[in-house]
């Protein structure tokens, strides 16, 4: 019994979904990548960006009208998972050190510069506020947008900005 090959459709125009896509792509990419590798190095950040789109992609209907805020906020669940497998991965890395007895090197310091020291600020401040702070001052999202990406209260994200602003300024202060 011969088995013919089935044929390969060829593709023709794009759909106006694939259209849409490419539209949403081209204006947020740039941007939720930007988002991603403040939070994370650049492999895991593209990951985090490829993984936005997927999303984006599936639930394409359920974006809106300005997707930047939603994308945002997958981003920053794929990020959060990132994390949860990465800290996964290390603890499995201590404890297969210690299985091997081979000594754990203690971290180097190091000198801080300004820009380091406005880092070591932001990360002083509670995840919630940093966070916060970060979507406004890199992302130059307005607290709507950013109660949106977060799924909290428009207030709260004024509470919260108030708030990182005050205990930032008293983290750089102190550093003096």
């Amino acid at each position: 019994m011969d088995v013919m090959p089935r044929e390969i459709p060829v593709a023709t125009a794009p759909s106006e979904r694939a259209l849409r896509f490419e539209a949403v792509f081209a204006a947020n990419a740039d941007r939720i990548f930007a988002y991603a590798r403040r939070r994370a190095a650049r492999p895991e950040a593209e990951d985090v960006v490829a993984e936005t789109f997927l999303v984006a992609w599936r639930r394409l209907e359920e974006l809106p009208a300005e997707p930047l805020p939603w994308l945002i906020g997958v981003a920053r669940k794929a990020l959060a998972n990132t994390r949860r497998g990465a800290g996964r991965r290390a603890a499995l890395g201590d404890r297969l050190r210690l299985l091997a007895d081979e000594p754990v090197e203690p971290a180097l310091e190091e000198r801080l510069t300004s820009a380091q020291s406005v880092r070591a600020a932001l990360q002083s401040l509670p995840a919630g506020e940093r966070e916060v702070l970060e979507l406004v001052a890199w992302d130059g999202l307005t607290p709507t947008e950013i109660a949106a990406a977060l799924g909290i209260a428009r207030a709260t994200v004024y509470v919260r900005l108030h708030r990182a602003r005050q205990r930032l300024a008293g983290a750089l202060e102190e550093e003096r």
